[in-house]
């Protein structure tokens, strides 16, 4: 994480808490020459609107106090998602078993993509298992991303 993912995570984090959410991630990208500033929340049973409404409004003088960005961005709160990212160590834990995609940086035997269900993840590597019952482990410098999927 950057320092600005990092200090807006640690403002979001309790803020998310407070309004009976998780924080899942932030991330401050540039798309199409404009800066955005997206925080993912996560909830059991699912993020509506007011719940990122609620966050965002919270959050939102904290992050014009703490001034953690020097230039002008779009700030979103919003659902992690059903096809979300799997970035870190608990986020694997918390997803075992699960349907996934492995995105590949390089293709293998012509597929850049990987389905299958998640059984495993050490140190950056993961193993998944095929429709067909079989096993492939990729090691972490062979996987550009992993993500829910719905079968």
């Amino acid at each position: 994480m950057s320092k600005i993912t990092e200090t807006v995570a640690a403002l979001a984090g309790p803020v998310a808490e407070a309004r009976g959410c998780e924080l899942w991630d932030v991330e401050f990208v540039r798309e199409a020459g404009e800066w955005f500033l997206r925080v993912y929340i996560d909830k059991e049973g699912g993020v509506s609107i007011d719940d990122c409404e609620a966050v965002s409004r919270a959050l939102d003088p904290m992050l014009d106090e703490a001034d953690p960005i020097e230039q002008s961005y779009n700030f979103e709160v919003s659902s992690a998602g059903l096809e979300r990212a799997l970035r870190r160590p608990g986020d694997f834990e918390k997803f075992m078993g699960s349907f996934v995609a492995v995105r590949l940086y390089k293709a293998e035997n012509g597929v850049k993509e990987r389905l299958g269900y998640l059984r495993g993840y050490s140190d950056g590597a993961v193993t998944l298992e095929t429709k067909d019952g079989g096993t492939v482990t990729f090691e972490k410098k062979q996987v550009a991303s992993v993500h829910l999927r719905l079968e």
